[in-house]
């Protein structure tokens, strides 16, 4: 389309800052003029001529006319959805409004365990009941897999009041679902489907890559375009593809959580991200890919590192986004946070994420084979530098299929809560949520009922001085629960 190489809020904002306009509105650095001059001398100052607030020459992100409109009308254009909306807020706006959007308070959403911590937050702000599905583990690979479009099925089938099922597709690891068949199972008996695809806005684009949530009818999806795309940090979209939930209502919650002054410096990085994406998208995905797996065979060929292939994760019934290289650390006798810090320290290469078994790279659009060799140059240099012990350790959680007693948003709010002893907790309601790294997953959230599983799985913890996500005091000791 010839209309995709438009950049209308990028394109109003550079005509603006040309014409040198005397500032009387907010924010009050004025065109960059007050910007502190250390900070200034490194960016420059044109950039903070971009920074301004809502007028009508820029338009207003709550209810646009302008630029922002027809911005937005490309992005939908450009993922072949009906509507898409900017978020300056990241992805987790996106999974909270998501809920709210999609739910009234008291229906069920059928939920993996191992999504995203903002799902919670969706979860208690929307009021709904969680339908939780146990994550699967594989002590092979040591990762965690999503749901499959089997045990959706299955979920679906026992609980046919859920009003939507939530998923996550890709994973941190690359790990992408059969959303085909899952749209299908959700559109077939009437269920909507909610995808958080954060890590998935370049899928679209090439068509190697695994199937994108937009392309397999998901009615509501998230992305961040900054996480693989050339967006800058925060900026996000969600798009809606729905004839099961009412756009105005989409509308007015993404609203509702938006701020009233968002940087429009980010707003027209999504704006030119989507025009990058759509017009050169391909072409540069391709020299993504080719790095990504040429860092991949290089890695595999390493002694004490490994990196599992797309041909390994189909074989179990998934598919890859090849452009994540999750690295298996354990041969090293090291912590994935170890090799993490190693790399960070010694190396001034900066990984996305660690846990006990690997470290994850992301590769995005601006990543090349020299970023690739960088990368595996220093772990082949660790691989000969340092030795670290046998470890023992083993991927493991409990079973999560524990009693929702009430619903988390009224824990979160209203109940009233007193702490006690670990080895007493078994039979009380947690009233708060517990998440240990790893695997990342929360082992227990407001509401539920604690079995004697879950308390022995975080008293093991706690002997092994691992920190838990969520835990409010030094030593995880007590635990918060309702008071009945």
């Amino acid at each position: 389309m010839k209309k995709q190489i438009k950049a209308p809020l990028f394109e109003t904002l550079l005509s603006h800052a040309k014409r040198d306009v005397v500032s009387f509105h907010t924010p009050g650095h004025k065109n960059g003029r007050s910007i502190d001059s250390k900070l200034k001398s490194f960016t420059g100052e044109d950039v903070y001529s971009f920074d301004v607030t809502v007028f009508p020459e820029v338009d207003s992100l709550h209810d646009p006319t302008g630029p922002i409109k027809k911005a937005q009308e490309l992005m939908a254009q450009a993922y072949g959805v009906k509507n898409s909306f900017f978020l300056v807020n990241g992805s987790s706006q996106g999974n909270i409004a998501m809920f709210m959007a999609a739910c009234d308070p008291g229906d069920s959403v059928i939920i993996s365990r191992s999504s995203h911590k903002s799902i919670m937050s969706g979860v208690i702000l929307s009021g709904v009941w969680p339908i939780w599905i146990q994550p699967k583990i594989d002590q092979n690979l040591d990762i965690i897999f999503n749901s499959s479009a089997d045990e959706i099925k299955d979920a679906l089938d026992k609980f046919p009041e859920a009003k939507a099922v939530f998923v996550t597709s890709p994973t941190y690891n690359g790990v992408t679902m059969d959303l085909f068949k899952i749209a299908e199972l959700c559109h077939s008996r009437g269920k909507i489907l909610l995808v958080d695809e954060a890590h998935g806005p370049h899928l679209k684009f090439h068509q190697d890559l695994p199937v994108s949530a937009v392309e397999a009818g998901a009615d509501l999806c998230v992305q961040s375009t900054h996480k693989i795309l050339s967006a800058m940090s925060q900026g996000s979209v969600l798009h809606f593809n729905s004839d099961l939930i009412d756009f105005n209502r989409v509308r007015k919650i993404v609203s509702l959580l938006q701020t009233t002054s968002p940087n429009y410096l980010v707003l027209a990085s999504i704006d030119l991200a989507r025009r990058q994406a759509f017009v050169q998208g391909e072409a540069m995905l391709e020299k993504v890919m080719q790095a990504a797996d040429y860092g991949r065979k290089k890695i595999n060929q390493l002694g004490k590192f490994t990196c599992f292939t797309r041909q390994h994760i189909m074989s179990l019934g998934y598919d890859l986004d090849p452009t994540k290289l999750t690295i298996n650390v354990t041969r090293t006798g090291f912590s994935g946070y170890q090799i993490e810090d190693i790399l960070a320290k010694e190396y001034n290469v900066q990984v996305d994420c660690a846990d006990i078994f690997n470290v994850i790279a992301i590769m995005g659009m601006g990543s090349d084979k020299s970023d690739v060799n960088a990368l595996v140059d220093a772990l082949e240099e660790i691989e000969d530098k340092y030795q670290g012990q046998q470890q023992n350790w083993i991927l493991q959680i409990p079973s999560l299929s524990t009693e929702m007693v009430m619903m988390p948003r009224d824990v979160y709010f209203a109940a009233k809560t007193k702490r006690v002893p670990l080895s007493k907790a078994v039979g009380y309601i947690s009233a708060q949520t517990l998440t240990p790294y790893p695997p990342g997953i929360p082992v227990l959230i407001p509401g539920e009922r604690i079995t004697k599983e879950i308390s022995d799985y975080l008293t093991d913890m706690s002997a092994k001085d691992i920190r838990v996500s969520g835990q409010e005091t030094e030593t995880l000791r007590t635990l918060k629960v309702v008071v009945t």
